[in-house]
């Protein structure tokens, strides 16, 4: 019994670092988590004061400023990690295929 604790306590640690290995790896990541999370609660605590505007209308706004900001993070994390594979570090660049 106290092995399969051990193999479960490895286990937790090595999904922990895996996440934390490719929460650098790509930054954006959990940024767009973040701010996909904030700007929902943002909204959700809005939603109280919405006046005449239709629930459907205000989930809609909701969703799209959500995604547009997912959409923007991945854009930026496209974009940061061609700069570092070419501008920054342009030394380790594939090999061309003849």
């Amino acid at each position: 019994m106290s092995t399969n604790l051990y193999n479960m306590a490895s286990y937790d640690d090595d999904n922990q670092s895996k996440l934390m290995r490719k929460a650098k790896e790509n930054p954006f990541v959990p940024a767009g988590l973040a701010g996909f999370f904030a700007i929902v609660g943002y909204q959700l605590m809005k939603m109280k004061h919405r006046g005449n505007t239709k629930m459907s209308v205000h989930l809609i706004h909701m969703r799209v400023a959500a995604q547009g900001f997912v959409v923007g993070a991945m854009t930026c994390g496209v974009l940061y990690s061609m700069y570092k594979e070419y501008i920054w570090d342009p030394a380790h660049k594939p090999k061309e295929e003849k």
